[in-house]
């Protein structure tokens, strides 16, 4: 019997963890790589301990068999992924919102590590990426996170079937929400761009002794930086917007 090797108090903690745990190591800011895995490890334990007692009603029993008890975790462990997956791609958002940016502004070669996605990116997507997540933070939109992890017991009870066709439709939505989402973030850059390669075309139509390259260049940068000096804020809130929309629904009051 599992129950000899697995008392009831620390079968309901485990269970917990498992969809708390899988969601904060996908969570944007709290998961990202550059966190310690152990500050990661304690936080998910923590939170855990806090969030046991007051999901304990809708925790299934102890199942009698090790299989069960597998196939259970594993679900567990795929509405944590899913829930820490969809703030995840919004912020994918801003990392291909950030490459097109650098395109228009010739920047595309200017190659940085990005800490949150924990590769090379754009000089634009790591700035977008780590303001986003400063204001997510100052905003306390990561409560909203946390609580969703919380809320989404009574969304997805343990032990039942999964949604799957619900959740490949949310995660459908999302991922096309997020490329919509980059080219609404990156449109002034990209409606400057074109402004900006079609005079240049004529230029050189005009003039072709003129090295349009060598002219163009620092004003194609001068220009970039100057739109996004003025469309940062716009953006970051359009991004936050759709942000907790996105996360809303998880939470009770949503």
């Amino acid at each position: 019997m599992l129950s000899s090797f697995l008392p009831a108090e620390l079968f309901s903690f485990l269970l917990v963890f498992v969809r708390v745990g899988s969601a904060i190591m996908l969570m944007p800011g709290i998961g990202d790589p550059y966190v310690a895995p152990r500050v990661r490890l304690l936080f998910a334990l923590l939170l855990a301990v806090i969030v046991t007692p007051i999901v304990a009603p809708q925790l299934p029993a102890l199942p009698a068999s090790a299989v069960s008890l597998i196939l259970l975790l594993i679900g567990e462990i795929v509405i944590g992924l899913f829930l820490g997956g969809l703030a995840r791609l919004l912020m994918a958002a801003l990392t291909t919102a950030g490459m097109v940016i650098a395109y228009m502004s010739s920047l595309a070669n200017a190659l940085v590590d990005d800490p949150s996605a924990a590769q090379q990116g754009s000089i634009a997507g790591s700035f977008l990426a780590i303001v986003a997540l400063l204001t997510i933070f100052t905003l306390d939109l990561h409560h909203m996170l946390l609580r969703g992890v919380v809320d989404s017991y009574q969304l997805f009870l343990p032990g039942e079937a999964l949604p799957a066709g619900d959740m490949a439709e949310m995660v459908s939505r999302v991922v096309s929400e997020s490329f919509l989402l980059s080219f609404q973030i990156a449109a002034p850059f990209v409606a400057v761009g074109l402004i900006f390669y079609l005079g240049i075309g004529l230029l050189s139509r005009l003039m072709p002794q003129v090295q349009v390259f060598f002219v163009a260049l620092p004003v194609q940068i001068m220009a970039g930086l100057a739109v996004f000096f003025f469309a940062l804020p716009v953006a970051i809130m359009w991004f936050l917007r759709h942000f907790e929309g996105t996360m809303r629904p998880f939470t009770a009051g949503g």
